[in-house]
């Protein structure tokens, strides 16, 4: 059977999908899972405006910044300057962890603002939300929407218990920093060593496992939403895979993955062959609105509580 198209994927129909996923939104039974292009800059003609001087880089424009301060091209001439995980581990080794870490905060937190998308999604009512972002924009969105939520960050130290909450709510939503938080420089999972650390801990045994027990219970019990990735990323793929190790793939719960370009092959053997995945290809701009109306009832761009938010400035008719 020959691939799908990009035009044929993007062609299929998202309006039943979309209905069952705001059902289990509104249930407050559904796990959202952040990552980097949530803050995609605004497109042209979109609602709310979202500068790219407000974005925190993607992971490779990012490692592109970095490269050029460590000289990774004068050691490494053939090598990839956007290999974030192998630039990373450079610019650790010429400089060290601290400074690493103080330019990862530079880039992704100071002087950034949440987006339009992060704003609506944190008026939603999830309990559970998991992220690989290391930015603390989303817990800003979230207490900016009057809620008050329980952090959590990785720890690469395989004798610590992860820190839980079992009871979350919407009001008091659980968030966990799967790849750590700028301000716990030991917690980040960036360089190469530190993603082949992450995936030894993510095989320990229930005690010390890094993900707490809250997510994974739930997961084999709500759907999964994944915004802002790429499952053409081989690192989330793996992440995906680690989450559900052996579990019975008949017993998932649906999958929900936002990618306005999902790659023929990968959609191909996650979502027609494995039936892992649920694709929406959507990008985030079409996405977030459409999802805030379904689980709303409300145009995004005219609830009054979050135009204030998003803009500083009250609503006139």
């Amino acid at each position: 059977m020959p691939l799908l198209s990009h035009e044929a994927i993007s062609s299929i129909s998202h309006s039943t999908k979309l209905d069952a996923l705001a059902q289990k939104i509104k249930a407050s039974q559904c796990i959202l899972f952040l990552g980097a292009g949530v803050h995609f800059p605004s497109p042209a003609g979109a609602a709310f405006c979202y500068n790219q001087n407000e974005c925190p880089p993607l992971g490779g424009a990012f490692s592109e910044q970095l490269a050029k301060q460590c000289q990774f091209a004068e050691y490494f001439p053939k090598a990839d300057a956007g290999n974030l995980q192998r630039v990373s581990l450079c610019y650790e080794i010429t400089n060290d962890r601290q400074t690493l870490v103080n330019e990862i905060k530079k880039a992704v937190y100071v002087d950034k603002e949440p987006s339009p998308a992060l704003h609506a999604l944190a008026n939603l009512p999830f309990s559970l939300i998991i992220t690989t972002n290391f930015d603390q924009l989303f817990e800003k969105a979230l207490r900016a929407a009057g809620k008050n939520p329980t952090v959590g960050v990785y720890n690469k130290d395989a004798y610590t218990a992860t820190v839980d909450q079992a009871d979350a709510t919407p009001e008091e939503p659980f968030v966990f920093k799967l790849h750590g938080d700028i301000q716990s420089p030991d917690s980040i999972v960036v360089t190469d060593e530190d993603y082949i650390q992450f995936v030894l801990r993510m095989t320990d045994k229930d005690t010390f496992h890094p993900v707490p027990e809250t997510f994974r219970y739930n997961f084999k019990r709500w759907p999964t939403l994944f915004v802002g990735y790429s499952l053409l990323d081989y690192n989330l793929r793996l992440l995906f895979k680690t989450l559900r190790w052996k579990m019975d793939k008949a017993k998932f719960p649906t999958t929900y993955s936002v990618d306005p370009y999902p790659d023929p092959m990968i959609f191909d053997v996650w979502s027609n062959q494995n039936k892992y995945v649920t694709f929406i290809a959507q990008d985030v701009w079409t996405f977030v609105p459409e999802l805030y109306r379904l689980v709303t009832g409300m145009d995004w761009a005219s609830d009054p509580k979050l135009y204030e938010t998003i803009t500083g400035k009250e609503l006139h008719p």
